[in-house]
């Protein structure tokens, strides 16, 4: 909220300084070329980003309907991926220690969670992780959160030892539910996560 506010203010005393005109004081004058000069940025760069949204047709869905439709569409797409497991009874295991490690979670954070996507996907090998957080925080709603658990570097790591994997599928998803929480990276691994 703190830099919309300021990039209002910047564009405001930017758009009064072309319309009235400079200052003849020298101070005034630099602080006024540095003005009209931010609020070009701050219009470019909101024409940038609206542009960017637009062309990856990210809309805000109708109703929760399309929403749990979405996701259940990703989670399809993340199944048929190149890595398969080896029997559907270890995937169905993975996703009940999954399930799991979010039902261990107190309350709160599962009011955190009532509309992030949990996913699951392959990839994670290829990404160097475990987990991903995608969205903009509780703090923000601007876009749609979910998280990714990466299975096949969680199996691959930790597959051959039920604790471990239930150990580190528990770190995993409250590490990604730290980033939705406003956590930069620093502040999730100082919380020993």
């Amino acid at each position: 909220m703190l830099l919309s506010a300021l990039a209002a203010l910047t564009v405001g005393l930017g758009a009064i300084s072309v319309v009235a005109g400079f200052s003849d004081s020298v101070p005034v004058r630099l602080l006024q070329g540095l003005a009209v000069l931010a609020a070009g940025a701050v219009l470019i760069g909101g024409a940038v980003v609206l542009a960017m949204i637009y062309l990856a047709g990210w809309k805000e869905p109708e109703s929760e309907d399309e929403f749990e439709a979405l996701v259940q569409r990703t989670e399809r797409l993340a199944a048929h991926s190149s890595w398969a497991p080896a029997h559907v009874d270890e995937e169905q295991r993975f996703r009940a220690i999954v399930r799991g490690a979010i039902d261990e979670l107190p309350l709160e954070c599962h009011r955190a969670l009532e509309h992030v996507a949990i996913v699951f996907a392959d990839g994670g090998i290829r990404r160097g992780a475990y987990g991903l957080y995608e969205g903009d925080t509780v703090a923000r709603d601007f876009f749609h959160d979910r998280i990714v658990i990466f299975q096949d570097a969680l199996m691959r790591d930790f597959g051959h030892d039920p604790e471990l994997l239930k150990a580190q599928v528990t770190r995993t998803v409250r590490h990604e539910l730290a980033h939705h929480l406003g956590w930069d990276e620093n502040g999730v691994r100082g919380l020993g996560l």
